[in-house]
C-alpha cells in the first residue's frame, strides 16, 4: 500500500468519524437538550425529510419540534449503535414514548458538514418477546 493510499484511508476515516460526531452531537442537542436552535447549527437549508409527518425544510422541522418538545424534559440520548458509510450516518437509539420504550433507527445524509436528508423507522418495544434481547 502506498503512502497516497494510506493518506486516503486516513482522510476517509476522519470524515466518517466527523460525520458520526455531527449526528450524535445534533441528536443530543436537539432531541436530548430540546434546543431547537440546534436546527440552524446542524441542518442544511435545503433539508429533505422522509418522515411522512414532517415536511421538507428547516422551518418544518422547527415547527414539528416545537410541538414534540412542549412540556418535554431534557434527557440523555441513549445511543445503542452508530455507523457511517460514505455520506450516510446510521444511528440506533433506545428512546421513550410516554411509559413505553421504542427502538429508533435514523439515517442521515451529510453534505458540506450539515445534515441534508433524513429517514427514520420507529418501533415500540413489546412487553413480551421470544428472546431476552429484543431490539437492542
Amino acid at each position: 500500500m502506498t503512502d497516497h493510499n494510506i493518506s486516503d484511508c486516513v482522510k476517509t476515516n476522519q470524515m466518517l468519524e466527523s460525520n458520526k460526531k455531527l449526528v450524535a452531537d445534533m441528536y443530543q442537542e436537539l432531541f436530548g437538550d430540546k434546543n431547537i436552535e440546534a436546527i440552524n447549527k446542524y441542518i442544511a437549508d435545503d433539508y429533505i425529510q422522509h418522515n411522512p409527518s414532517v415536511a421538507d425544510g428547516k422551518q418544518a422541522l422547527i415547527d414539528a419540534t416545537r410541538t414534540w418538545f412542549r412540556n418535554s424534559p431534557k434527557e440523555k440520548i441513549n445511543i445503542q449503535h452508530i455507523g457511517a458509510d460514505k455520506d450516510l450516518v446510521f444511528i440506533h437509539l433506545k428512546s421513550r414514548s410516554g411509559s413505553r420504550y421504542i427502538s429508533v433507527i435514523d439515517i442521515f445524509r451529510i453534505k458540506a458538514g450539515k445534515i441534508a436528508e433524513h429517514w427514520d423507522v420507529m418501533q415500540e418495544v413489546p412487553d413480551k418477546a421470544a428472546n431476552k434481547h429484543p431490539m437492542f
